[in-house]
């Protein structure tokens, strides 16, 4: 069976966007200032930088690369590439985790988009936190409660128990959003979005950065509290409770940084797989990685990590620094910008970048299913648009409606945004460095490159990268697993989220096996 794909990318440059624009979203901006302030920066930074080498950088290399091979026999999904590169009866079901992934994780991710709409028009329309409107003025618990009402934190279908509330307009407008662009197609919606926003995005994060960084010493009273201070804090390596070395033998730190960078650059998304199967035979696939991966490392550490660390240490110091990925961005900050002059213009612009860098992510999610139900189903994009909206409608009023706590979101987070990134990219790494084979798949990686890898990249690919993942894996099932079981058991919420996990992936599985019976008619014709 040999067809080729219906889509293309309009030019390199829109394909290395459009990828830049999957990989940078709030995990840049949100996750990772909050995990590096954890870990008290710059102890963080070296498994972060190891595991960018040794992981983050080949994978997205065998992603482009099996992306392209399985494009030119006529495949854009994970089950068709798997099935083209590993001609055995399982490997189409392997695939259902390039489904899976983003199709879940856009059913949470859009929702803590439309905060951040919602915060962004809060601050335009000066509402937040500025001493008017709100007057929410500088006090932290005021900035704390407001997110809790908002996002319905207090209570299970909280967001619906006066009519349709603020949370849920917002997340209505970014779903119409998302699925105008979806419909579009590749060139017409996601690619023209990205060429748009990924620049905007990077304008409004130097707008921030700049200022952040010409805060000097707002605060004569603390003089410790300054923006050298603020970066060596994020950049230095020793920490202050603790030794540099003790610090490095904290294995949860290692596998929180690993962690990082496959949800930083969509790498086991099954995301970059499709995207790069629109390729032709000879585009250059480890240039355009290698770019896109880049681009999302300097978004990451050079802006996310340089606005949102620095920014709380000078004016609220070390305890600022504090809380989870929300408690930053939804409560820190705003409080930030209330001690900043022209707070309420930098508040908007950074809710605006967080606004784009989500919705540039969250516009490639659906992408790797519409592919599938179009060369697995023989469905056309209309239909196949149609079809996501109704299943990802339904995940997201399930995350809306338990929002007692965020426990749903974060139960779907664990699950299928790490647990699930894991397995997939471990297969896909099994997949190129012993199924293709290590050399020959980096010489399918190179062919019309500008660039070569080195010899050794094969060793890397082949042996570290699995072994890595591995012990990786090993490590956080050991000290997460029985956590997590005993939390089912005492949380009806969670058993319910992981009962709807394993409804999508009963769903998946079987329209892969009615595709594969499809594509078995057609191979016979």
């Amino acid at each position: 069976m040999k067809h080729a794909p219906k889509e293309a990318w309009g030019s390199r440059l829109g394909i290395i966007l459009a990828v830049m624009g999957s990989a940078i979203g709030l995990g840049n901006f949100l996750r990772f200032p909050g995990l590096a302030a954890r870990y008290e920066g710059g102890a963080f930074m070296i498994p972060y930088f190891i595991a960018f080498l040794l992981l983050g950088l080949p994978i997205a290399w065998a992603e482009w690369a099996m992306g392209r091979r399985g494009g030119q026999a006529g495949f854009s999904s994970a089950p068709g590439i798997f099935r083209a590169i590993w001609p055995n009866r399982a490997s189409p079901y392997l695939g259902v985790l390039g489904l899976l992934i983003p199709v879940i994780i856009y059913t949470y991710y859009v929702f803590i988009e439309a905060w951040c709409l919602y915060y962004a028009w809060q601050y335009l329309s000066g509402m937040l936190g500025l001493g008017n409107g709100l007057n929410l003025g500088r006090s932290p618990e005021a900035y704390t409660n407001f997110f809790l009402e908002f996002t319905g934190q207090k209570a299970d279908g909280a967001n619906f128990q006066r009519g349709p509330g603020p949370a849920t307009i917002a997340l209505t407008i970014c779903f119409i959003l998302n699925f105008i662009f979806i419909y579009r197609g590749l060139q017409k919606g996601i690619e023209l979005v990205c060429k748009y926003a990924i620049p905007a995005l990077f304008a409004c994060a130097l707008i921030v950065l700049l200022r952040v960084l010409t805060l000097g010493t707002p605060d004569p009273a603390l003089p410790e509290q300054n923006v050298l201070a603020g970066l060596g804090f994020m950049w230095n390596p020793g920490t202050q409770t603790e030794s540099l070395w003790e610090s490095l033998s904290n294995a949860r730190m290692w596998l929180e940084a690993a962690g990082q960078i496959f949800f930083s650059l969509s790498v086991g998304f099954g995301i970059i797989i499709t995207y790069s199967s629109y390729l032709k035979k000879n585009e250059d696939v480890l240039l355009s990685g290698t770019t896109s991966a880049s681009g999302n490392l300097f978004a990451e550490v050079a802006l996310g990590g340089m606005i949102t660390i620095p920014a709380a240490f000078v004016f609220l110091g070390v305890a600022g620094t504090q809380g989870s990925t929300f408690d930053l961005g939804f409560k820190t900050l705003p409080n930030v910008f209330a001690y900043m002059p022209l707070g309420q213009f930098f508040g908007f612009i950074w809710f605006s970048l967080l606004f784009l860098a989500a919705i540039t992510s969250s516009l490639s999610m659906l992408q790797p299913a519409i592919a599938f139900f179009e060369e697995g189903l023989g469905v056309n994009r209309r239909a196949s648009v149609t079809i996501l909206g109704l299943i990802t409608l339904m995940g997201s009023l399930f995350v809306v409606y338990f929002s007692r706590g965020l426990v749903a979101l974060d139960t779907m987070d664990f699950w299928v945004g790490s647990f699930a990134i894991y397995m997939l990219a471990t297969v896909e790494v099994i997949l190129f460095g012993w199924v293709i084979g290590a050399r020959e798949g980096l010489k399918e990686a190179e062919n019309g490159s500008l660039i070569r890898l080195p010899g050794f990249m094969v060793f890397v690919i082949k042996y570290v990268a699995p072994l890595y993942l591995l012990i990786v894996f090993y490590f956080w099932v050991r000290q997460n697993l029985m956590d997590y079981v005993q939390l089912f058991r005492q949380d009806q919420v969670s058993a319910l989220t992981l009962g709807l996990i394993g409804i999508f992936t009963l769903f998946f599985l079987l329209l892969i096996a009615s595709a594969v019976r499809r594509w078995r008619k057609l191979e016979a014709q």
